[in-house]
């Protein structure tokens, strides 16, 4: 629907306003907003080889914690972030990002809470979740094939704790990806998106972006 405006009463210039009524349809819809929170914290984190974010909503949609992986209070830039295993290495300080998260709610009850994580829980991070009560684990990648992330699918699964596969909101992506190149081909990636309804997971695959 139109309306007519005028700039005074005498004004003999007719400008037509369109008025909206229909709500969007392209919103950012809370699963993937979640996400990008903690596609968003991971982008704090100083480890040179794994950025890892991790976002922590209750049940009302409301966010109670984040977190991102970084060595312990008082020790930041003080310790390496070397990860071969063979001698002092990160493995052995790091706090992971589930973790801080936790520790970020400020002692909010994380009881039926759902773990937003980019990288899929470790076996100590899957005994943290557990432990805490919570309800699912929505995460962005895997390493399925280590050990300890079998450990964490074999726990989970056990307690019951839901885990679901999300991708990331290709808007997201532009801020992520530096350099012209990528942004053109996140916006490519959107259209296609919202014409084809394919996840970008899938289309990440095509692409192989990583």
């Amino acid at each position: 629907s139109k309306y007519e405006s005028r700039l005074c009463d005498s004004c003999p210039l007719v400008f037509y306003t369109s008025v909206l009524t229909q709500r969007r349809k392209d919103y950012l819809e809370d699963s993937k907003y979640f996400m990008d929170v903690a596609l968003l914290a991971a982008k704090r984190s100083k480890d040179p080889n794994t950025q890892v974010g991790a976002c922590i909503v209750n049940q009302e949609n409301k966010i109670v914690g984040i977190g991102h992986n970084r060595m312990p209070n008082g020790c930041d830039d003080k310790l390496t972030w070397d990860r071969d295993r063979t001698k002092d290495n990160k493995h052995l300080y790091v706090c992971h990002a589930e973790l801080n998260a936790i520790m970020n709610t400020n002692g909010a009850d994380v009881k039926g809470c759902s773990m937003y994580v980019t990288l899929f829980p470790c076996n100590e991070c899957a005994k943290l979740i557990i432990q805490g009560g919570m309800k699912e684990v929505i995460y962005l990648s895997d390493k399925s094939t280590k050990m300890k992330y079998i450990a964490s699918r074999k726990m989970l699964k056990k307690a019951n704790i839901e885990t679901t596969l999300r991708y990331m909101s290709t808007i997201f992506l532009c801020c992520l990806c530096n350099g012209p190149l990528f942004n053109c081909l996140a916006t490519i990636l959107r259209f296609v998106e919202i014409a084809t309804n394919i996840q970008f997971e899938h289309l990440s695959k095509i692409f192989n972006l990583k």
